[in-house]
């Protein structure tokens, strides 16, 4: 069977604005490859654009190995972020309503800001030098897929699986030191539900290192149409560092890193 990219940029962006589950495409259409669902999400993103959306930068997903087995996936993959997905907060604490995610999941994370456009390159440093300033966030994700049962295609289509993006207080990569490089690799972070903790995960979680996760980004980027490459002035949030929790109305989840100079986080979920 052929697929209508139109028709299903169409499907999934209702799915996104209406907070609906679809089935998932490549059970539909077997054949649907990673090259269609980049071109799928892509048509959805000119449709957000073309409604008066603004697109602050992105989302690098699947960048913790450790999750791969349970998802069905084995290598990262990308989205974008956008201006009404995205909040900013210097107090570290935020609340969220849930009502317009599909079975959403928390995911500690780490982001980067560009002061320039970061070269393709696996040399940290070059892509360190890019940064204007580094900030631990929560990524809210959600499957628009029954019971997060899909392929890496369903997820590209579906933008990666962002919901929204939380970016606590910021900080310059100068003022964390010398070695902030080795920093992002070794430093841990507690995440806990209620007081209670769930997870203790680390910087080397992300591919290593969340610096090596944008590289890999670059990297994919480079065999993009040129107009997708990183700007200055975008943010990349880079991975989870923990497993993706399932969040649900009432519960308080909480962040505190060690190894490295950034706050930890505070969210409470609403209906």
């Amino acid at each position: 069977m052929s697929f209508d990219p139109p028709a299903l940029a169409r499907e999934i962006k209702a799915a996104q604005d209406d907070a609906l589950s679809v089935a998932p495409i490549t059970a539909r259409y077997p054949r649907f490859s990673l090259a269609a669902a980049y071109d799928v999400a892509a048509r959805v993103h000119e449709a957000r654009l073309a409604q008066g959306a603004a697109a602050v930068g992105r989302k690098i997903g699947f960048t913790n190995p450790a999750m791969w087995a349970s998802l069905g996936v084995d290598f990262p993959v990308w989205g974008r972020v956008y201006e009404h997905t995205a909040t900013h907060s210097d107090s570290g604490e935020v609340r969220c309503r849930l009502d317009r995610y599909v079975e959403p999941r928390i995911e500690p994370e780490i982001v980067l800001h560009f002061h320039a456009a970061p070269p393709q390159t696996r040399d940290l440093a070059s892509i360190l030098a890019c940064v204007d300033w580094i900030a631990h966030g929560f990524e809210l994700v959600q499957s628009h897929y029954p019971a997060w049962q899909f392929q890496a295609a369903d997820t590209v289509a579906d933008n990666a699986l962002h919901g929204a993006l939380f970016v606590g207080p910021r900080e310059e990569p100068a003022s964390l030191g010398p070695d902030l490089i080795d920093q992002l690799e070794r430093f841990r972070v507690a995440l806990s539900c209620n007081g209670i903790r769930r997870e203790t995960g680390c910087g080397a979680n992300v591919l290593g290192n969340p610096l090596a996760a944008l590289a890999h980004l670059l990297a994919v980027l480079a065999d993009r149409p040129a107009g997708e490459a990183i700007q200055a002035g975008e943010l990349v949030t880079t991975g989870t560092l923990t497993k993706a929790y399932p969040v649900h109305a009432g519960e308080t989840w909480s962040t505190a890193l060690e190894g490295i100079g950034l706050s930890g986080m505070r969210i409470v979920f609403d209906e």
